[in-house]
């Protein structure tokens, strides 16, 4: 299981809850990372594109494609580790063609999955291209819109119990008076 089958799980089942209106009337748009698309389908025979999408779907409202998309999507500019990489000439050169797409489809807000395609968009494209976008993890986009409710009394206490089963198979003490004297090494 990864991420996005993770992700799709707990809101399928109802354990992560979704405020819709955080982002609501916000133009959002996918970047497809060539990591999660191409290089997987071609490692693992499946890309990433409809899991995404139906995980910004179930937060936003108005989710815009870009064009091309999918497997035909540009590359922001920072693959194969080039965000890492002495080029920032040669990558924000390269990144010209997704501000481009993002320009032209009115993006507010970008979900860029990978952590190089994040950074280049956030901390390149954005200011080098005068880009007025806000750039969000997949992760970080269903984080913000959580909505987290207290646990009724009930279910603090079973899982309080189950706690304590657990540590009981395992023989391990819950003394809080055992741990008073440790200091984190120095």
């Amino acid at each position: 299981m990864n991420v996005f089958e993770l992700m799709i799980e707990y809101i399928k089942e109802g354990r992560v809850k979704i405020d819709r209106s955080k982002f609501a009337g916000k133009v959002v748009t996918v970047h497809d990372p060539c990591n999660y698309g191409r290089k997987s389908e071609k490692a693992f025979g499946h890309g990433y594109y409809d899991e995404i999408r139906w995980i910004t779907k179930q937060i936003c409202d108005t989710v815009v494609e870009t064009y091309p998309t999918r497997e035909n999507n540009f590359c922001c500019g920072a693959g194969g580790g080039a965000w890492a990489m002495p080029y920032a000439e040669e990558r924000i050169y390269y990144g010209r063609k997704k501000a481009e797409q993002f320009k032209e489809v009115g993006a507010e807000i970008v979900v860029a999955p990978c952590h190089n395609c994040r950074d280049q968009i956030m901390k390149s494209l954005t200011k080098e291209y005068d880009l007025d976008i806000e750039t969000y993890y997949l992760w970080e986009l269903l984080a913000e819109a959580i909505i987290i409710e207290p646990w009724p009394e009930d279910e603090v206490e079973k899982a309080r119990a189950e706690a304590k089963a657990q540590w009981d198979a395992l023989d391990i003490s819950d003394d809080e008076d055992e741990d008073d004297d440790w200091e984190p090494p120095k």
